[in-house]
């Protein structure tokens, strides 16, 4: 059985791989479309901070706490028990293969841009397409996760290149006077409505909370990294790379075009201002960019979706079929099930595409709980103290840690109706940790608090069918 381990290199490719998918191309349109560049300024220092202070707290737990190799759902069992453990890992778990789903239409739509067949990504061509890519990445993850994480950081280098390329140019094209015309938004039109600063904020930090899914990637395969400390580093390096992107994409777009113009934009948006830039033939360099970035997500979290299943029944808390290995010690029975459920959306997506859309938006904020518990784990371990070595800095790991926590809660707020949506999901993840624990004897399924926790779960749950009937929430897909 191979042993190979991933570097610090390669778990950095991994979290930016999986962060940097296909919405940093859309960044400059839906930034500007509600919010002034003041707004936009604000809403990134509250972003940063917050951000900062969870990948501060992931390297502070995988530093006291090297024995759990699951990550975020490791966290959450360590902290709160095993039902919201498993929760945490169901949520994720779904999240991360749904999401790749959407990977897979984005990849060929943006092909489209080149082979017009493909269309919206949606069609049987598209769909056929998206299937063999799907299996040439499963015999990629079959291979070794090694091998795989290679190929990530191949295309990792090569998508930061394409966006570095945009950065350059956007720096010759800026422009002081466009970028603090109407600094505050006072003129901004949203439909008929002016937003006011705090709305414009909101606006921006609705967008932001989506574009950092993935800085837990570290984390999820820490099992498989060389040294433990790199876990911790590679996340913190990680997420100031990923912030640093995002925030020259954002605010130098404002200095090219003007707010209302850019607000406008077809998507990716990037495309518009490199081609306002350098000409037509900046669309397609952006294009092409979009192809390898999603390509790249979809092998990064394509392994997040196995592995975490996989650790997951390693610890005895999903169906112990989901640990069988290969002989490259690659999560093998964990990939099937997941790219399984992958190649069945996608044919969903061909005849009911609203099926999907709608599953989408139930999945999309489930991943958000788990960094809440993460973080509150955090606080808990340093609140508690006691081990010795680890006192020195403990105020400032409270400090720290309570923010990621109240920075967590605000995602969840932020995800609004998402979050309401995926309680639907988390009742089936009931009934199966039920189950499951039944199956493996358990004496007692529930303890109190957990059973207090599950009927709040399925009154949301109904009260979010009841809003659905009413047609107070609606089933839409949003971009991670």
């Amino acid at each position: 059985m191979s042993d190979k381990k991933l570097g610090l290199s390669a778990l950095i490719a991994l979290i930016i791989g999986s962060m940097i998918g296909g919405g940093v191309f859309s960044l400059p349109q839906n930034l500007a479309y509600s919010a002034s560049t003041g707004a936009l300024l604000i809403g990134w220092g509250i972003t940063a901070v917050g951000m900062i202070c969870l990948a501060l707290i992931f390297q502070f737990l995988s530093h006291r706490r090297p024995d759990l190799e699951g990550g975020i759902y490791s966290y959450a069992r360590a902290g709160f028990g095993d039902f919201i453990g498993f929760q945490a890992a169901w949520g994720y778990w779904f999240s991360a293969w749904l999401g790749n789903v959407s990977y897979a239409v984005l990849l060929f739509s943006a092909l489209s841009f080149f082979f017009p067949v493909f269309g919206l990504g949606n069609n049987w061509q598209s769909i056929l397409g998206a299937s063999v890519v799907l299996w040439l990445v499963h015999a990629l993850v079959l291979r070794g996760v090694q091998e795989a994480a290679l190929i990530n950081t191949i295309l990792t280098v090569v998508k930061v290149l394409v966006l570095l390329v945009f950065i350059c140019a956007a720096v010759v094209a800026f422009r002081l006077g466009v970028f603090s015309h109407d600094f505050w938004g006072h003129f901004i039109t949203v439909g008929n409505q002016h937003p006011v600063l705090f709305d414009q904020v909101k606006s921006t930090m609705l967008i932001t909370t989506w574009v950092f899914i993935g800085i837990e990637g570290a984390t999820v395969v820490s099992s498989r990294a060389a040294r433990r400390n790199d876990i911790g580093k590679a996340t913190v390096l990680g997420l100031l790379g990923c912030l640093a992107i995002y925030l020259l994409v954002s605010l130098l777009s404002m200095g090219v075009l003007e707010q209302a113009t850019l607000g406008q934009l077809k998507n990716p948006s990037m495309a518009g201002v490199l081609e306002h830039i350098v000409g037509p033939w900046g669309a397609k360099f952006v294009a092409a960019g979009v192809i390898l970035s999603v390509a790249g997500a979809l092998l990064a979290w394509t392994l997040f979706a196995a592995e975490l299943p996989f650790v997951a029944a390693k610890d005895g808390m999903f169906p112990h079929f989901f640990a069988k290995t290969s002989g490259n010690n690659s999560p093998v029975a964990a990939l099937w099930v997941t790219n399984g459920l992958i190649q069945l959306f996608l044919l969903l997506t061909l005849f009911y595409s609203a099926g999907y859309q709608a599953l989408f938006s139930i999945a999309t904020a489930a991943i958000l709980p788990p960094y809440v518990f993460s973080a509150a784990y955090g606080l808990k371990l340093a609140w508690l103290g006691g081990n010795g070595p680890h006192e020195e800095g403990r105020a400032r790991d409270i400090v720290l840690a309570l923010i990621a926590t109240l920075y967590g809660i605000w995602l969840c707020y932020a995800a609004g109706e998402q979050m309401m949506l995926s309680s639907l999901l988390f009742v089936p993840g009931i009934a199966v940790y039920a189950w499951h624990k039944n199956s493996i004897g358990a004496s007692v399924l529930f303890k109190p608090f957990e059973m207090a926790i599950a009927g709040l779960v399925v009154i949301l749950a109904v009260v979010t069918v009841v809003m659905i009937t009413g047609g107070q929430i609606q089933l839409i897909s949003s971009a991670v």
